[in-house]
């Protein structure tokens, strides 16, 4: 029983980050580079 829960969960895991993956707006896009988010009122390298 632990062994067919555990098997699974790490198999949905890895669905679920495939998932999320192809969902990405940048990954049919080439030679542009992912924008980064800046928050308000922070400088980077402050």
């Amino acid at each position: 029983m632990i062994d067919n829960f555990s098997l699974g969960l790490t198999h949905f895991l890895m669905l679920l980050a495939v998932w999320h993956l192809l969902r990405r707006d940048d990954l049919d896009r080439e030679g542009e580079p992912a924008r980064v988010r800046v928050k308000r009122g922070k400088r980077p390298g402050a």
